[in-house]
């Protein structure tokens, strides 16, 4: 094998197995065909592997690829962070480079732009990458700069800031309710139509005896995407659960059964710890603390920044 591979070869396989053929990759790359090519045959000689075969519907990946994709996948995300780190430099006082955040779905669209706004009014030279995702991105292999995230990490390395808890609650639009009447107790909610996930996650398995019986089974209307459920409880297509802050800003939503159905989800705003002094971060960092902590109506309990106290620090 040989050693000291160019980390552009990688680039280029990684580029072929989310394309699945050459020209796609070079496309995406914005190299040409023939140099992804070369890039992949060279690769195969260092490593003495065979990478791709050949298909009818493209290149498809062997099993060695598939086995060497997590490891090159690393490397493009420290690549990545440190031209985020590089573009961060300066002498100037000024703060610049890209930060790149980490979120659900919902707190992404619903949330963080006018946050991501007020950053960005402050710092015109900061660049804000945003990923909506409900999945934990490593912020220990630097996919993300800072994440925020609904459960707590346990990574000694993280900065982690729990910012409180969001109380989930019951749903349904003013014109829906007007249609099939208001369910007053538990065993009324089985005559409406309903609306939840399709594939339970770890959180929702531990949630599952507060849903008091609301599971995949009973949904008629199912999606993972909290936006989708969103979108849906908001067009009056029938019940669900919706972030109460959330709710409260529309006054055609209406919530059901409080006492019952009230589910706190933990919020965190999590770094690595080799971050802190990162002022692109720092700043990115404090701005989503005091944001979400307006959204939770908790602005008077925060504090001036990551600081490695033990309460911040995930152990």
């Amino acid at each position: 094998m040989t050693s000291n591979i160019g980390w552009e070869l990688y680039r280029s396989f990684l580029g072929v197995l989310d394309e699945g053929s050459l020209s796609g990759a070079a496309r995406g790359l914005g190299i040409t065909q023939p140099t992804v090519g070369r890039h992949v045959a060279a690769l195969e000689q260092a490593l003495g592997v065979v990478l791709f075969t050949r298909s009818q519907t493209g290149l498809l990946p062997t099993e060695a690829a598939r086995s060497l994709r997590p490891y090159a996948e690393a490397m493009q995300s420290t690549a990545a962070a440190l031209e985020r780190a590089a573009g961060g430099q300066g002498a100037d006082g000024v703060v610049k480079g890209t930060v790149r955040i980490s979120c659900s779905d919902v707190i992404g669209v619903e949330v963080l732009p006018p946050v991501l706004a007020g950053l960005h009014e402050a710092h015109p030279q900061l660049k804000i990458e945003l990923v909506l995702t409900d999945k934990l991105q490593d912020l220990l292999r630097r996919e993300a700069d800072i994440a925020v995230r609904m459960v707590q990490p346990k990574q000694e390395q993280l900065i982690a800031r729990h910012i409180g808890n969001i109380e989930l609650g019951l749903h349904a639009h003013r014109d829906y309710l007007a249609r099939r009447g208001t369910p007053r107790r538990p065993d009324e909610l089985a005559g409406h139509a309903s609306i939840g996930y399709d594939e339970p996650s770890a959180w929702l398995r531990q949630a599952e005896k507060a849903l008091h019986g609301l599971r995949r089974e009973v949904f008629t209307m199912r999606s993972d995407s909290n936006l989708a459920q969103l979108a849906l409880i908001r067009a009056g297509a029938g019940i669900g659960m919706c972030q109460v802050p959330l709710a409260r800003r529309d006054a055609n939503l209406v919530r059901l059964l409080p006492k019952l159905f009230a589910l706190p989800l933990g919020t965190w705003v999590t770094m690595h710890e080799d971050l802190r002094s990162s002022p692109r971060c720092r700043v990115a960092f404090d701005a989503l603390v005091a944001g979400l902590s307006d959204y939770l109506g908790a602005a008077g309990r925060r504090q001036p920044g990551p600081k490695p106290a033990p309460s911040q620090t995930a152990r």
